[in-house]
């Protein structure tokens, strides 16, 4: 007659299904062992054999996890070993890989002449895919490693050392700030007023790369703007902080420069028509085209980089 099969015997055979055959016999003799000599001390103690030996399984716990224990095996998907080295990437990835892919995407679909509402129907889709994408390959990456280096190896990531501690992060309210501010602007206002003037091709005297109909109204206005931009560093710097308030104006100010700017892009009036045409030929206006698509991308991209830019330093010296 066959003996019944314990309950021992099949806690066991469970444990050892995820074990390598090569050290199954092995810890399988170590696993009945250990349960054998805890189930004899409870029934020593007074428990009956069946109570005991059940009591002695539930202690020990799920067999699978049992098992990893032996093997040293983690059961999570990322453990903390690699952790802030996935994270730290991994949001790097993030604002680098999906700005880039919106960008290229939304520049080849305006030149191709899609329309403002296919751009935005095809970018949410294309965002979502490849932070998607990042997050899956990247997390794979790093589940590999983490299950492939043994732990008495080196770690294939530097390990963290006082070296790594970052700079304190200025607060964009010092002198160094306003100087920079300040001749920036007296340096955009100059090269505007050069550029409508005399303007900077030296075979074309007075060839302007901005419409000259932009004069007086639309650039006196500008001016007015870049000296509210002045006074804002001046502002920022006397407070010696950036606030919520002064980032919500930084904000308007930015919103008032690049919304005409991008407008008068699409109306055609805000680089001059002649230009490309006067200095490369018949080629010219495709060239002027393109030229006005990726301005336009660019000044909207600095009017949305610099909002932030001041949110977020308003938000630590709040924090601070």
């Amino acid at each position: 007659m066959t003996a019944s099969v314990t309950l021992a015997d099949r806690y066991v055979d469970a444990a050892m299904r995820s074990v390598p055959e090569a050290q199954r016999a092995d810890l399988a003799a170590e696993l009945r062992a250990s349960i054998d000599d805890q189930v004899e001390a409870r029934v020593a103690a007074g428990d009956a054999p069946e109570a005991a030996e059940r009591a002695v399984l539930t202690d020990l716990g799920d067999p699978d996890k049992l098992a990893a224990g032996y093997l040293d095996r983690p059961l999570w998907l990322l453990g903390p070993r690699y952790f802030l080295q996935w994270w730290r990437l991994l949001k790097l990835l993030l604002w680098i890989v999906i700005p880039c892919a919106v960008f290229g995407v939304s520049l080849a679909m305006v030149i191709d002449g899609a329309s403002f509402g296919q751009i935005m129907g095809a970018i949410w889709p294309l965002a979502l895919t490849v932070g998607v994408h990042v997050a899956f390959w990247t997390t794979l990456v790093f589940v590999v490693v983490e299950r492939t280096e043994g732990r008495e190896k080196s770690l294939p990531f530097q390990e963290w050392s006082v070296d790594q501690l970052p700079e304190p992060r200025p607060r964009g309210a010092g002198l160094g700030d306003l100087v920079a501010s300040l001749v920036f602007l007296v340096i955009a206002a100059g090269a505007i007023l050069w550029d409508l003037f005399i303007g900077f091709v030296p075979t074309q005297p007075g060839l302007s790369f901005l419409a000259p109909g932009l004069w007086p109204g639309w650039i006196l206005g500008l001016f007015a703007l870049m000296a509210l931009e002045a006074a804002l560093a001046i502002t920022v710097y006397a407070v010696g902080r950036w606030t919520a308030w002064l980032a919500v104006v930084n904000g308007v100010l930015n919103a008032a420069i690049a919304i005409p700017a991008i407008w008068l892009l699409m109306q055609g009036e805000l680089i001059n028509p002649a230009y490309f045409p006067t200095i490369i030929g018949e080629e010219g206006a495709e060239v002027g085209a393109i030229v006005s698509i990726v301005t336009g991308f660019f000044i909207g991209g600095i009017a949305v980089w610099d909002t932030v830019d001041g949110a977020l330093k308003a938000y630590r010296a709040r924090r601070a």
